[in-house]
């Protein structure tokens, strides 16, 4: 199965365009955002591969701010355990989803790999990147499933609360304030 969707960045000033495919051996999303906030034209390239429980196993991010371009390529053995070239990464250990700052997409990685029942909650470590900030970080992060299409997400360090919107393949139709599903289209892939 593959979805194209698209969001609007609401606060980001942005548009994107992410195509994930799901197989019997995983989901390998695409997805290319466009934006400018606080005077800063930026685009994002980035790519996710996950095995088919939705452990990330890979990410590869190509952001360019402005005129500066910066790579960046982790690879996981899907139990929180994160490579960069070949050399193990300590600080991140435990994190086995990520937190990319300018996309809805990646909360549905959590989402997809707890399968939380109703009214039950989980908090877990996730490596979060801040592209504007240029930071990468483990945080703690809680998801608490309200409905079948809605998830109570906190960011735990900060005290950020949102109520978010998803449809049944727990991509985010509506991010309060943040993003919201502009147009989506889903196929057979072959």
């Amino acid at each position: 199965m593959q979805t194209n969707i698209l969001w609007t960045g609401i606060e980001y000033h942005s548009l994107e365009n992410c195509i994930v495919t799901v197989t019997d051996r995983g989901s390998d999303i695409k997805s290319t955002i466009v934006g400018c906030f606080n005077s800063v034209i930026y685009k994002l390239d980035y790519q996710i591969t996950t095995n088919h429980i939705w452990e990330t196993t890979f990410f590869m991010i190509k952001a360019q701010l402005n005129d500066v371009v910066r790579i960046t390529n982790f690879e996981s053995d899907g139990k929180g355990n994160w490579f960069e070239n070949g050399q193990h990464i300590e600080k991140f250990d435990g994190c086995i989803d990520i937190d990319i700052s300018l996309t809805p997409f990646t909360n549905t990685l959590p989402i997809n790999r707890l399968k939380l029942s109703e009214n039950t909650s989980k908090q877990i470590q996730v490596l979060y990147l801040d592209i504007l900030g240029q930071q990468i970080n483990s945080v703690q992060q809680k998801y608490t499933r309200l409905s079948p299409n809605r998830y109570k997400y906190e960011n735990v360090p900060n005290d950020f609360v949102s109520i978010i919107s998803v449809d049944e393949s727990g991509l985010v139709m509506k991010y309060p304030e943040l993003f919201e599903c502009s147009c989506i289209r889903e196929s057979n892939y072959r």
